[in-house]
C-alpha cells in the first residue's frame, strides 16, 4: 500500500516480470475492515501495477474463485461474468480491473482456489490439528471447489513467467472436484496411512446453514482450466493425488 517504497523497489530491481501474490486473504474479516482489504488488494495490486508500468515489465497477478457467485452450477470459464459475494471477492475484482487498466496486455490475470501447503494456515494443516484434538470435526459439504496444492500454482506460475505472450485472464487449479467434506475425509484418509494421524475421528457433513460465517461463500466455484491447461503443456494431476503428495513431504520432513 506505500506506492513509493513499491517504486522504489522495482526501480532498484527492475525485474522482467513480477508475480503479485500478496493480498489480503481473511474472508470473514474482510467483512468486518472492508477499508483494509480493499487498501492491499485494489490500491496495493494499482501500485504495483504503476511501479511495473514505469519499468517496463510484466506483471503476473494472482486471483481467486471468489470473483465468482457459485451459482451457475458449471465450471466457470474466464469468460464469465464475475458476480462476488462479498467484500473480499469484490476486492480482488476490482484488483483485477485496476491491474488491466494500468498494463493492459502486460498483465496476466490468474485466478486459483482452495490453496493449501505444508507451512502457513490452511485447511489441511487446521484438519489435522482438529483431529488431532477432537473426537468429531463437522465439515460443510455442500460447497463445491477444487482443492489445489500450492506448489502446483507456484509450478504453473513460473511456466507463465517464461512465456511473455501470455496475458488475459487463466483459470488454474488441480483437476477434479471436492465438497470441504470430501477433501476432510481425504486429509484423514491419507494421514493415517501415513502415521500423521494415529486415530480416525468422526468427519460429519453439514450444511453451510449449520457454519455461519461473515462472508457468504460461493457454493459452487469450479474453475474451467481447460485452455490454461493447453496452453502451459503442464502435467495435470488430480488434487488427490497431489494432496498425498504433500503429506508425505510433511511425514518425511
Amino acid at each position: 500500500t506505500r506506492a513509493e517504497d513499491v517504486r522504489e523497489v522495482m526501480r532498484r530491481d527492475r525485474p522482467e516480470v513480477v508475480i503479485h501474490a500478496a493480498a489480503y486473504t481473511g474472508v470473514d474479516a474482510a467483512e468486518q475492515e472492508p477499508a483494509a482489504a480493499e487498501a492491499v488488494n485494489i490500491l496495493g495490486a494499482a501500485n504495483v501495477a504503476r511501479a511495473v508500468k514505469e519499468i517496463d515489465g510484466r506483471l503476473i497477478f494472482v486471483s481467486t474463485d471468489f470473483v465468482f457467485d457459485g451459482r451457475q452450477g458449471r465450471p466457470y470459464l474466464p469468460s464469465d461474468a464475475p458476480n462476488p459475494l462479498g467484500v473480499y471477492g469484490r476486492s480482488k475484482l476490482m484488483g483485477e480491473r485496476e491491474v488491466s487498466r494500468i498494463l493492459g496486455n502486460r498483465v496476466l490475470i490468474v485466478r486459483t482456489a482452495w490453496l493449501y501447503s505444508e507451512r502457513g494456515h490452511n485447511f489441511v494443516l487446521t484438519m489435522l490439528r482438529s483431529m488431532r484434538e477432537r473426537s468429531e470435526v463437522r465439515v460443510v459439504s455442500d460447497q463445491v471447489g477444487t482443492p489445489t496444492w500450492a506448489r502446483m500454482l507456484a509450478e504453473a506460475l513460473w511456466t507463465m513467467a517464461a512465456r511473455p505472450a501470455m496475458s488475459g485472464i487463466h483459470h488454474w487449479t488441480d483437476a477434479g472436484v471436492a465438497s470441504w467434506y470430501d477433501f476432510a475425509v481425504a486429509i484423514q484418509e491419507e494421514a493415517l496411512r501415513l502415521g500423521l494421524l494415529d486415530r480416525a475421528v468422526q468427519v460429519r457433513p453439514i450444511p453451510t446453514s449449520e457454519y455461519p460465517t461473515d462472508a457468504h461463500r460461493p457454493a459452487f466455484s469450479v474453475l474451467d482450466k481447460t485452455a490454461t491447461w493447453a496452453a502451459l503443456e503442464l502435467p495435470v494431476r488430480h488434487w488427490r493425488v497431489n494432496l498425498r503428495c504433500m503429506l508425505e513431504e510433511l511425514a518425511g520432513g
